[in-house]
């Protein structure tokens, strides 16, 4: 009979050790779950603006739009969501440059160098580690060299 005090000091044991194993288990998958969702972000807005960039060399424009909302309209579409329009027109950068010597134009013709960029996108994390809420800051670039126009054809009416 006098196993019976011991056995009654050890209920509840089970439950207290549960809850100190379970609280950090679930903390490490759900941080391994937030980093792996930021690696997936970083990796399609670099998806994106490289598509904007294979895009912009071709020359092509969509119905209505000039060639630099065209290429911004197809880095949109190959963000996987994760760029709104709000982003699109103020963290999407489409510069032209000059083979020759690397300086900056306005011109968008064959031969020059385009580059598409976000600069600037904030990732927010679903459970900030370390007590902190500061977002991850996202850049993703993408450059080439302009393609020729097929003969006889002009660019694109507006830049």
């Amino acid at each position: 009979m006098s196993s019976r005090p011991s056995r009654r000091r050890q209920r509840g044991n089970a439950m207290v050790e549960a809850t100190l194993v379970i609280l950090p288990f679930f903390a490490i998958v759900l941080s391994i779950i937030d980093f792996g969702r930021a690696f997936y972000a970083r990796t399609a807005i670099q998806y994106a603006v490289q598509a904007g960039t294979r895009y912009a060399v071709t020359f092509q424009t969509m119905t209505g739009m000039c060639q630099d909302a065209s290429i911004k309209e197809v880095v949109r579409r190959s963000s996987v969501g994760f760029l709104t329009a709000t982003d699109i027109s103020t963290k999407t950068f489409i510069r032209y440059y000059k083979p020759d010597t690397l300086a900056a134009t306005a011109s968008n013709m064959p031969g020059n160098i385009v580059e598409v960029s976000v600069e600037g996108y904030q990732f927010r994390w679903i459970a900030p580690l370390w007590r902190t809420a500061t977002p991850m800051t996202i850049l993703a670039r993408s450059s080439d060299r302009m393609e020729g126009l097929p003969g006889g054809s002009s660019g694109p009416p507006c830049r």
